[in-house]
């Protein structure tokens, strides 16, 4: 099966303007992405989605795919779908494009799902967390699952609701170590078929409200695949985020959990 990587991108980021544009390195952070998004084996071309003139031209000048798509888009996803029915392809990746340190092995990691089960039609990543600060963080999206290893609810909120260990949380934070509690990263990989008809899904009511696109899915009784990796990035969303990212290119150490 084909399997392509679409990138969304937008300059009018409400937290960090222009952010997929910003410097990291010698490179705007979009380059990042999609030279990382090109390594990965199972997607044969990726594209950048944009609505915007001044990232077109900036994907142009370090020869990258860049398709210009509606200003009417109220979602990468749907930015995503207009892109997708262009191409010829199997299968759709969805790579968020404040991602500069996504790994090849990542993108891999999403696809195998739906290369090894013609049943499942959506699938995304999760890493365990181990630290208390992450699962109390409104900018770390996480996922519960169940047994089958399908989403169960995505929240920004701390979930699951762990009473023993949290109830001294706010004094004890090294309490949090140990937890069922997985950080959810929006990557994303769909099932050609499945993302037109996601797309078309009017906007969910948990959607509005936490502000997560994924849980239209859930709401419209759509499962989705979420696979463990012990893999670290760290989505672009602040400023302080920006100089952590910044930071690890100057070290070029490796990115720890």
């Amino acid at each position: 099966m084909k399997a392509v990587g679409i990138i969304p991108a937008r300059y009018a980021s409400t937290r960090l303007e222009g952010k997929v544009l910003l410097d990291i390195a010698g490179k705007p952070m979009i380059q990042h992405v999609y030279e990382r998004a090109s390594e990965a084996s199972s997607l044969s071309e990726v594209f950048v989605a944009t609505d915007d003139e001044r990232i077109a031209e900036a994907v142009r000048g370090f020869k990258g795919k860049v398709r210009l798509t509606s200003l009417q888009h109220l979602s990468g996803t749907d930015r995503v779908a207009e892109v997708a029915a262009q191409l010829s392809a199997d299968l759709i990746v969805n790579i968020q494009g404040d991602e500069p340190l996504i790994s090849p092995s990542m993108i891999e990691g999403a696809l195998l799902p739906l290369l090894e089960d013609p049943d499942v039609h959506m699938s995304t990543l999760c890493r365990r967390i181990t630290k208390a600060q992450e699962a109390f963080d409104p900018n770390v999206v996480k996922v519960v699952m169940d047994q089958e290893g399908f989403a169960l609810y995505f929240s920004r909120s701390p979930v699951p609701f762990h009473r023993d260990l949290w109830r001294g949380a706010s004094s004890s934070p090294e309490k949090m170590g140990v937890t069922l509690a997985y950080k959810h990263f929006g990557l994303y990989a769909y099932r050609r078929d499945f993302l037109f008809r996601f797309s078309a899904l009017p906007p969910s009511p948990l959607e509005r409200i936490e502000q997560l696109e994924q849980l239209r899915a859930l709401e419209h009784g759509f499962r989705i695949r979420v696979v463990e990796t012990e893999e670290e990035t760290i989505g672009v969303d602040t400023e302080e985020d920006l100089k952590r990212v910044r930071a690890f290119f100057a070290s070029q150490g490796k990115l720890r959990c």
